[in-house]
């Protein structure tokens, strides 16, 4: 357990929250057994780490949203200050029946930088197959990452889309065809769709400012499209999701660093509910598999995808997994 305080720490610190860091590793070494809150820490069942309940993910959020919403105005100056652990430490005490709530389910950051990757594949796509996008998330938490049209990308030499919600990730690699993209049909699923605006928020790191303010616009462009999220296990959603007809519309079905919270049941429904559905894929109605997931190397997150007819799948890169950077690579 507390390796994997360590391990977030680290990784926080890639993704550019010292704050975070300096909280994670101070509770990798200063919690202690004893209350029925840190015992359910210390005693965690499954895998806390990263790649698995993201524990320590669950307990950050928890006193963030402590803070963001006044309940404990000392956590929220000392993460100002730059001095969160003593804070931290006495909210785990003055506030255990509220963390022990975050620690039930798992983090749902919604990152709305990640549609950066998304977005230069579907324009990928577009210029392949030149149809209309529809498109299914899995695990979509708020939808907020279904909203790539709605989005500007800007990119050395070139800009995609004219959208409110800003894109602006280091790059490196090709650069995307600029072929204008059209959504015909957008939705998504969660067992735990956030309709919460708190949790979305709270697993927004308080020194990343600029994270707050692009999520704020894509909640601004939710509420005028409104994407329906459905409350539902992925593998049953996407069954009724592809069983319709869409002729003249290419599918495209993506999840962001999802896959590793999904029971390994519904992964391999997920698999096999894809190439069942790609065995009836044609010319005129397409299918993608578009998947931004770990793969065991910290360097971010691998990206990859798989069409149908054909079923060939190929990778397109490395992407951070809050969307910081792309190293763009597809094959053709």
């Amino acid at each position: 357990m507390r390796a994997a305080f360590r391990s977030q720490a680290r990784a926080c610190a890639r993704l550019g929250s010292p704050l975070m860091e300096v909280l994670l590793n101070g509770l990798s070494t200063a919690l202690q057994p004893g209350t029925a809150l840190t015992d359910r820490i210390l005693n965690w069942p499954g895998d806390p780490g990263p790649a698995g309940d993201a524990l320590p993910l669950r307990l950050a959020a928890g006193l963030h949203a402590l803070a963001l919403t006044g309940t404990d105005p000392a956590l929220a100056k000392a993460y100002a200050a730059r001095d969160p652990l003593p804070a931290a430490l006495n909210a785990l005490h003055s506030h255990a029946t509220h963390l022990d709530l975050w620690l039930d389910n798992p983090p749902q950051t919604n990152e709305v930088r990640r549609s950066a990757p998304l977005l230069a594949a579907a324009h990928l796509l577009t210029a392949r197959h030149g149809l209309p996008l529809t498109l299914s998330e899995l695990g979509a938490s708020a939808g907020l990452n279904l909203l790539w049209d709605r989005c500007t990308l800007t990119l050395p030499g070139l800009t995609l889309g004219q959208g409110p919600i800003p894109l602006s990730p280091e790059w490196d690699g090709p650069l995307p065809p600029a072929t204008p993209l059209t959504i015909s049909d957008r939705a998504g699923c969660d067992l735990y769709p956030v309709i919460d605006r708190l949790r979305l928020l709270a697993y927004l790191w308080p020194d990343q400012p600029d994270r707050l303010t692009r999520t704020e616009a894509a909640l601004a462009e939710a509420d005028t499209l409104r994407p329906p999220i459905a409350q539902s296990d992925a593998a049953d959603w996407l069954d009724q999701r592809l069983a319709a007809s869409r002729p003249g519309s290419l599918h495209i079905v993506f999840h962001t660093i999802a896959a590793q919270y999904f029971p390994a049941t519904t992964r391999a429904r997920i698999a096999t509910a894809m190439a069942d559905a790609g065995a009836r894929a044609t010319q005129a109605a397409p299918l993608a598999h578009l998947t931004m997931e770990a793969d065991g190397t910290p360097d971010g997150a691998a990206l990859a995808l798989t069409t149908w007819p054909g079923g060939q799948t190929e990778p397109l890169g490395r992407a951070c997994f809050h969307g910081r950077w792309v190293r763009w690579a597809p094959q053709t």
